[in-house]
C-alpha cells in the first residue's frame, strides 16, 4: 500500500477513535436524544456553521494531519465534521435511536446535535493518539490569542456536554445571588490554580518570575469571561434562555460557566 494511503487511513482511524471517545457520553445521554427533536434547526445550524472556523483554527494548531496552509486546515475541519456525522449516525442507529418510521427532520436533528463534539474529538485525535515531538512544539507555540482560543474550545466542549441536562435548570432555579457570587469566585480560583499556580503543562507564556496577579489578569480573567460568553451562547442554542427572566439567564450562565471554565483551564493540558 502507498505510504500516503497508509498515513491517511491511520489518521482517519485516529479521527474515528477521537470522535467516539469525545462524543460517546453525549451519544448515550437521553437529554441529547430529545433535544435532537426539540432544538431550533436555525440555532443548531448556526452553531454547526460557527464550528467550521473554530475547527479550522484548531486543526491548524493540532489537527489529525500535518497541514501547511489554512486551506488544508479548512479541509481537515470539514473532514472532521464528516467523521462526526458518520460516527453519530452509526452509534445512534446501533442503540436504536434512529428509527425507520421517524421523520427525516428528527433523524437529522438527532445527528446534527452530536456533530460538533464528535468533530472536536476527531480533530484532536492526533494530539491524543499520535502527536510527534515536532508537532507537539507547534501545538505549544500558539500566541496569546491562540491560548485564549484554545481555552474557548475547551469551554465549548465541556459546556456542550452539560448544558442540555435538566440539572442545569434545577440548580439555577434553587441558587440565590450569594450562591452565584460564590460560584463565580470558586470558578476563578479553580481555573487559576488548575493551570498556573499548580504549574501544569500549558502555561507556556508565563515566566517563573511573573506575579500571580499578572497571570490572573492576562489569562484567568479573559479565559473565564470567554467561558461565560460561550456558556450563554450554548444555553441560547439549546433554548435554555427562552422565556426566562434576566436573573434566571444570568444564574444559568454562571452555573454553566463553572464547568465551562474548568474545560477552558484544562484545554491546554489536553490540546
Amino acid at each position: 500500500m502507498h505510504p500516503d494511503t497508509t498515513s491517511f487511513l491511520r489518521n482517519s482511524g485516529r479521527a474515528v477513535g477521537g470522535a467516539l471517545v469525545f462524543s460517546l457520553p453525549m451519544l448515550m445521554t437521553q437529554e441529547m436524544w430529545w433535544l435532537g427533536y426539540a432544538a431550533d434547526p436555525a440555532r443548531l445550524g448556526l452553531f454547526i456553521a460557527l464550528s467550521v472556523p473554530m475547527l479550522t483554527a484548531l486543526s491548524h494548531y493540532i489537527g489529525f494531519e500535518d497541514t501547511s496552509c489554512w486551506r488544508d486546515s479548512a479541509f481537515d475541519a470539514l473532514f472532521a465534521i464528516g467523521i462526526g456525522v458518520l460516527m453519530s449516525a452509526v452509534v445512534l442507529a446501533a442503540v436504536g435511536m434512529l428509527k425507520p418510521d421517524q421523520s427525516w427532520r428528527a433523524s437529522i436533528g438527532q445527528i446534527a446535535i452530536q456533530v460538533v463534539p464528535a468533530a472536536i474529538g476527531a480533530t484532536l485525535a492526533r494530539g491524543q493518539f499520535g502527536m510527534s515531538p515536532i508537532e507537539d512544539r507547534r501545538a505549544n507555540s500558539a500566541p496569546y490569542l491562540g491560548e485564549i482560543f484554545l481555552m474557548a474550545v475547551g469551554a465549548v466542549f465541556l459546556g456542550f456536554n452539560i448544558a442540555p441536562t435538566d440539572e442545569m435548570v434545577m440548580l439555577s432555579a434553587r441558587m440565590t445571588a450569594w450562591h452565584g457570587i460564590a460560584l463565580v469566585l470558586l470558578s476563578l480560583v479553580v481555573m487559576h490554580g488548575f493551570v498556573f499556580a499548580v504549574g501544569f503543562k500549558g502555561g507556556t507564556l508565563l515566566s517563573p518570575d511573573e506575579p500571580w496577579w499578572s497571570a490572573f489578569i492576562r489569562f484567568t480573567l479573559p479565559g473565564y469571561l470567554t467561558a461565560l460568553v460561550i456558556s450563554l451562547y450554548v444555553l441560547w442554542t439549546f433554548g435554555r434562555t427562552d422565556g426566562g427572566s434576566l436573573d434566571h439567564v444570568l444564574m444559568a450562565t454562571v452555573v454553566l460557566g463553572f464547568p465551562s471554565s474548568l474545560g477552558a483551564a484544562a484545554a491546554r493540558l489536553i490540546i
